[in-house]
């Protein structure tokens, strides 16, 4: 075992050394198979279509009509979302299809510097190459592909709230990037729990503040809908999809593949969702105290995705930073942590999930749910369970603080409890 990881280790890297070339490479086979089989973004649709009835109404009426086992895909998100997409609907389609997928892969790059940089301060052309050779890896991971595929908006959002926590030095920067993508879908709001941990409670009352401008900006633009939206739509998730499918990842989902949605599985899933909890306290506890920033930004996100409701495949891009933390964070020494990390790569670069959605979509009379299909099914949270598990490890020896780079020098004393 030891031989193995050595020799990987030596091609990791050779790889690094010629990290730019390796995401030209990467990139140039992305392109050609964008061309040669191009795709149908389904999303991007709804975004673009979907955003003018913010102005004359009827936004959360509309749905994009598509083929079973999803039949109409309406727009779920908060009405600054459909002001922020009104743009979309003055381009052609082809125009717009291109510049959404080179705006989600630069958006990819940022992704990958921004954490590595959260990793703490290294040589400036040592970070550069690693985040390149993460981002050309990260191009062909799952949820990678399954966001581009469908021209979601999660690698743009995370973007954002990456470059807000790991760029600005001051904390309306760092706040604001939060709070805005926040505005845009609920899901990137976790990242709140960040700047709570980590004590940087000026950032954190920006992200507040930007969230609360950009939604009364959407109430004074489109009040009914609004009104709509944060009165009884953000809490029907029907109107998202089925909770049982596979394509779902969250614990929601996986329980109720495994037993249903009874009374008891109701149950068995408070239970679950108490553990996971505990377990993000405890790796909460363990990154501030060796101020692993990327660790607790790691933490919280991965736990956001385990707590929700719904967390379709698309919105696990979280798995590119917590590959990054698994390969070099402080922990990664330790046997959980590779573990993680080899599970992470085997299940999104095999694409495990669209395998599984294929054969549920093949079920003609479901009834309950095939338990060959279902505890394959929980592939993405046991990632995310062992991740956590790997975070929440004690270091073997003395606890090595790593410099919070990102942090003003005036706010330090208020980061991570230093």
């Amino acid at each position: 075992m030891r031989g193995i990881w050595a020799r990987s280790r030596g091609i990791g890297q050779w790889l690094t050394g010629h990290a730019g070339w390796c995401l030209a490479v990467s990139l140039a086979v992305h392109v050609a198979a964008v061309v040669t089989h191009p795709t149908h973004p389904l999303d991007l649709r709804v975004y673009r279509e979907a955003a003018p009835h913010v102005l004359s109404g009827g936004l959360y009426d509309y749905a994009l009509r598509t083929t079973p086992p999803i039949p109409r895909l309406p727009f779920t998100y908060p009405p600054f979302a459909a002001l922020v997409f009104l743009p979309l609907a003055r381009l052609p389609w082809a125009a717009l299809v291109a510049l959404w997928q080179s705006l989600s892969v630069a958006a990819l790059v940022v992704v990958a510097v921004c954490a590595v940089r959260l990793l703490g301060p290294r040589p400036g052309g040592r970070v550069r190459r690693r985040a390149l050779l993460w981002a050309a890896a990260g191009l062909w991971l799952e949820p990678v592909r399954h966001t581009l595929d469908q021209g979601q908006v999660n690698l743009l959002l995370g973007a954002v709230v990456l470059w807000g926590l790991a760029v600005p030095r001051a904390a309306p920067g760092r706040g604001a990037g939060v709070g805005l993508a926040a505005a845009v879908k609920l899901t990137p709001a976790v990242g709140g729990l960040y700047l709570l941990a980590t004590r940087q409670w000026r950032a954190a009352a920006w992200a507040v503040a930007a969230a609360a401008a950009a939604t009364a900006l959407a109430w004074g633009v489109a009040p009914r809908e609004s009104a709509r939206y944060w009165s009884t739509l953000v809490t029907d998730t029907g109107r998202v999809g089925p909770v049982w499918s596979v394509r779902n990842q969250s614990l929601s989902g996986a329980v109720a593949r495994l037993l249903g949605q009874d009374t008891t599985a109701a149950v068995v899933l408070w239970s679950v969702l108490a553990l996971v909890t505990l377990a993000l306290v405890c790796a909460l506890r363990s990154a501030v105290r060796r101020h692993d920033l990327l660790g607790v930004l790691v933490a919280v996100e991965l736990y956001g995705l385990l707590v929700s409701p719904v967390s379709w495949s698309h919105h696990w891009i979280w798995c590119l930073p917590a590959m990054i933390w698994l390969a070099h964070g402080p922990l990664r020494g330790r046997l959980l942590s590779r573990v993680a990390l080899a599970w992470w790569a085997v299940v999104t670069v095999a694409r495990v999930v669209p395998f599984l959605i294929g054969a549920e979509d093949r079920l003609v009379h479901p009834g309950a749910y095939p338990a060959l299909l279902a505890w394959p099914g929980c592939v993405y949270a046991g990632c995310a369970v062992l991740t956590l598990a790997a975070v929440a490890l004690r270091p073997a020896g003395p606890d090595r603080p790593v410099a919070a780079d990102n942090v003003p020098e005036r706010d330090r004393s208020d980061v991570a409890g230093g």
